[in-house]
């Protein structure tokens, strides 16, 4: 059986797409510190009929509540800048991971060109804020964005992180000019 864990994955989105690959014999972990996200996820998930393969734990990303080597795959998307350890969580992935398991790590990131970073910085700062105020009224929500963007680890950064984590093979794709990265690394 393929056991794969989604970390912050509140909404469902990330779990939805590996419980269809990992099959009924698989099973997807849905973990998420936030309550709330992790109810959100669970009924947008058994709205769409997605049920029998999944299940849902509150739980910090820096004290995983699961055995060593329990999992095939770890997966993070957009909530690694949101924990406060980010080398005790990249630790607690890599420990629950079975030997030849897989962390992937999907997160907004440093802007690889450098002539569209000061666009981006006006984007960022400027026109999220104000969308975020007129359209939600709450331009904070988007200022934190923002900033926790620019306070996470670039790429390079990120990746040495990961390998002082004891994982290896760690590497990363760029994706729209480096705003977004994927790495990964597996457990040897």
């Amino acid at each position: 059986m393929v056991r794969v864990l989604d970390l912050a994955g509140g909404t469902g989105d990330i779990a939805a797409l590996i419980a269809d690959r990992v099959g009924h014999e698989g099973e997807v972990v849905l973990g998420d510190i936030n309550t709330e996200m992790l109810s959100v996820g669970r009924d947008r998930l058994t709205d769409r009929g997605l049920v029998s393969n999944l299940r849902y734990v509150r739980l910090n990303a820096e004290a995983l509540p699961f055995p060593d080597g329990h999992f095939d795959a770890v997966t993070i998307a957009f909530g690694l800048r949101n924990v406060t350890d980010k080398a005790a969580a990249l630790r607690e992935m890599r420990r629950v991971l079975k030997p030849g398991g897989k962390v992937m790590v999907l997160e907004f990131s440093e802007v690889a060109e450098p002539l569209l970073r000061p666009l981006y910085d006006l984007h960022s700062f400027e026109v999220l804020p104000r969308l975020g105020k007129l359209f939600a009224n709450d331009a904070d929500s988007y200022q934190y964005l923002a900033e926790s963007i620019r306070k996470h680890p670039n790429q390079d950064t990120l990746k040495q992180m990961m390998q002082d984590a004891g994982l290896d093979r760690c590497e990363y794709r760029n994706l729209s000019a480096g705003i977004v990265a994927i790495h990964s690394g597996y457990r040897a």
